[in-house]
């Protein structure tokens, strides 16, 4: 069973909202440039991220944190804000229901990193599953 405490009601919750995020955004950046559109995007994430903490008692001063903390922070920055510059690009070109999925072959290159550089080691199980999650997106890809 599912709880707001558990990690897959929120990673559910999290399919849920990119989902939302696709759709949303091939009709909002309809005759917007991409970039441009992104920007817009990222501004309003930051502002409703800055309320959300500070209402939530969970402001705490930044520079404190280790700087390990900070670079790392910085790299996961970097890669999402390449990764939405991508992805609203690839959304502008083409259509919603081929760019997502293959977006989404995050999956199986998670499950690379995180065996190569974190040593998690996947079950032959949970690696079937990556191996069909990558089948299907290649399947999606290929032209018809």
């Amino acid at each position: 069973m599912t709880t707001p405490h558990s990690w897959f009601f929120w990673a559910i919750m999290s399919a849920v909202f990119a989902a939302m995020t696709a759709i949303f955004a091939k009709i909002g950046i309809q005759g917007v440039n991409s970039d441009f559109a992104t920007l817009i995007r990222t501004f309003i994430i930051s502002v409703i991220l800055v309320f959300f903490v500070w209402f939530t008692g969970k402001w705490s001063n930044p520079f404190t944190l280790p700087a390990k903390t900070w670079v790392f922070l910085g790299l996961s920055a970097l890669a999402t804000g390449a990764s939405w510059i991508c992805y609203f690009r690839a959304l502008q070109v083409g259509d919603a229901s081929k760019v997502a999925p293959v977006d989404k072959l995050s999956l199986v290159l998670v499950a690379v990193f995180a065996f190569t550089f974190l040593g998690e080691r996947p079950s032959l199980r949970e690696w079937a599953g990556i191996a069909m999650v990558a089948a299907g997106v290649m399947l999606l890809a290929i032209r018809r």
